[in-house]
């Protein structure tokens, strides 16, 4: 006998318990990665740029979507972009026409989320996206995914979803653009709701929206968190204290603020954000965000 060995059973012991430990590793980083969490998101999944004015904001934006834009076309030869309603259009938009070499051909454009209602009705963002910017642009009409509204919110959310499919492989969006409510709802994703919890679906439907109009359809966690790039745009003093506590609060019990479930498993969310959006920052944050900066925006 060789001193010093353990006799073969302890050995294979030991084997047996160390392969079932590494088993239990792996499983736990699996299931942290694929699954929605309503609890806490580490400071690693925000990248904020603090725009010093309007015109910055918009330049800066477009700058970063023209980028995403070049990688994709040049990869895959298309890009595709989820655009939401509410102020970013008129944030976002006339950055991007001031550009004359975008390759508008190359885009589908999808829409984070839709309000059941005619795509020429003031509260449809198909209607906010076309009138800012899609008119003005050569994107082929057949690129531009739209709501079917003679449908249900049901059976729309269902055929939206089938057409994203079928314009974007395996409905991986190469940009989300993405607005937050001063209740931190993004999409149509709103704090507690049980559209929260969905995790089969791309494009789900819902009949009880607590912000009018109810009826809408819209891009789940799954959805958004899938995607290459997401990006936020939030601007104005309304917004200050629910960005406060999206980026520097710990807890999100059960979907309380569902911006902070926007965890793309590509990389960092980035939030293009004003002055006074983060006039409520800590001066932790403040100080973090002053060691880089990029195009004329601070970064942390």
């Amino acid at each position: 006998k060789q001193r010093g060995r353990l006799p073969v059973t302890v050995r294979s012991s030991v084997l047996v318990a160390a392969v079932v430990a590494a088993f239990a590793a792996a499983a736990a980083v699996f299931f942290a990665v694929h699954t929605n969490t309503t609890t806490t998101m580490s400071t690693e999944s925000h990248l904020v740029r603090v725009a010093g004015s309007k015109e910055e904001l918009t330049s800066t934006v477009a700058a970063y979507v023209l980028e995403h834009a070049a990688k994709a076309v040049a990869a895959r030869s298309v890009f595709s972009i989820a655009f939401s309603g509410g102020s970013l259009p008129a944030a976002v938009c006339p950055g991007l026409l001031s550009q004359t070499t975008v390759p508008w051909s190359k885009w589908v454009v999808l829409f984070s989320d839709e309000r059941v209602v005619p795509l020429d009705h003031a509260d449809s963002n198909y209607k906010a996206v076309h009138d800012a910017l899609l008119k003005h642009t050569a994107i082929p009409k057949d690129q531009i995914i739209t709501l079917d509204p003679s449908l249900s919110a049901e059976a729309a959310a269902a055929k939206y979803e089938a057409d994203m499919l079928a314009k974007v492989k395996d409905g991986v969006v190469d940009l989300v653009l993405l607005g937050m409510g001063p209740d931190g709802h993004t999409c149509s994703l709103f704090p507690r709701h049980a559209l929260l919890r969905e995790q089969s679906r791309l494009v789900a439907s819902i009949a009880d929206s607590p912000k009018p109009p109810p009826q809408r359809i819209t891009l789940t966690l799954k959805a958004v968190n899938s995607a290459r790039a997401v990006a936020f745009v939030c601007t104005g003093e309304g917004k200050a204290d629910v960005l406060q506590k999206v980026l520097e609060e710990s807890e999100n019990g059960e979907g309380a603020l569902p911006a902070r479930l926007i965890q793309p498993h590509s990389g960092p969310a980035v939030w293009f954000v004003d002055g006074p959006a983060a006039a409520k920052l800590s001066k932790e944050t403040l100080a973090a965000k002053a060691k880089a900066k990029t195009a004329g925006c601070d970064t942390f």
